[in-house]
């Protein structure tokens, strides 16, 4: 079972935005064979540091003026919230030490 909620344009804001805790927003589609790879990756990641982030989905497909807004050029991209701010912004696969490295400041 996958640790994310998948959010739209009506649910971003307050999934995303107004979130207390710091939120790592996948976008993604499901024809991006990447992106199918990350899902695993992501979801444990999400599992192991739930008390820190949460962990949201965003099908590009679905929902292209999210994408749009967010300069999604390139899948997977991961953007990093807090306070309702991008702090940072990853593209394409990764191994999870990898991404405990680059989130290394919002998981510790």
């Amino acid at each position: 079972m996958s640790n994310a909620r998948d959010v739209t344009a009506e649910t971003f804001d307050t999934e995303v935005l107004q979130s207390s805790k710091p939120v790592v927003v996948d976008f993604w589609a499901d024809w991006c064979r990447p992106c199918l790879a990350f899902a695993p990756i992501l979801d444990q990641l999400a599992s192991d540091h739930s008390d820190k982030i949460n962990l949201v989905k965003v099908d590009t497909e679905a929902e292209p003026q999210l994408a749009a807004k967010y300069g999604i050029m390139a899948l997977p991209t991961l953007k990093v919230f807090v306070n309702g701010e991008v702090v940072n912004s990853l593209s394409g696969l990764r191994s999870k030490a990898a991404l405990e490295t680059e989130l290394a400041g919002i998981l510790s």
